[in-house]
């Protein structure tokens, strides 16, 4: 934990907020056992998404948070098909910024889009991701709004597993800005 002086009280609070809400994602999502990860990784544990996501006090408290890790002069919230969708458009709401669905492939009827929402070439993005363990999605998603002619500011977590996946978005050029992180959750 890092130091605060007695006196920065507004600091503190966030810092027990941040704490707290880390506590409840951990409450609501946390499994154990014998899993296989999107990666196809096994783990002894699993941080269920959907269950931290689909809870309204907790996606709200998420959505605060991501948006204050947001850079400076974003147009555009990116959420990753499936699981970001709720995370990006909670953050939406806080922000009052538009966002779009990056999907995982184009569509094999109607549009056919890989981007869907209004986007403009030349917005300037934050990719929002669920949990991280490679980085995979977050990457692919983040390389199709810059082929699209995005400005990729970064890419937001809520949960980084520590597992590689910070290496490899900053290896593809890509600033990563999550939450919480394995350690820090105590897992």
């Amino acid at each position: 934990m890092r130091y605060v002086a007695l006196m920065d009280v507004p600091a503190l609070e966030q810092l027990d907020r941040l704490e707290r809400l880390g506590r409840d994602v951990l409450d609501a999502s946390l499994l154990r056992g014998d899993f296989v990860l999107s990666s196809g990784r096994r783990s002894n544990y699993y941080l269920d998404k959907y269950l931290f996501e689909t809870q309204p006090g907790i996606l709200r408290r998420l959505a605060g948070a991501l948006a204050e890790r947001m850079p400076a002069g974003v147009d555009r919230i990116v959420g990753t098909e499936l699981g970001a969708v709720a995370l990006a458009a909670a953050l939406s709401l806080a922000t009052e910024l538009p966002f779009v669905i990056a999907r995982k492939g184009s569509k094999e009827y109607s549009t056919a889009k890989t981007v869907e929402g209004a986007f403009n070439p030349g917005d300037h993005v934050v990719v929002v991701e669920d949990v991280v363990t490679t980085g995979a999605q977050g990457i692919m998603a983040a390389r199709q709004l810059a082929a699209a002619g995005a400005v990729v500011l970064a890419i937001l977590a809520v949960i980084d597993r520590e597992e590689g996946g910070r290496d490899a978005i900053e290896e593809a050029g890509f600033e990563f800005r999550p939450l919480f992180t394995r350690s820090g959750l105590g897992i």
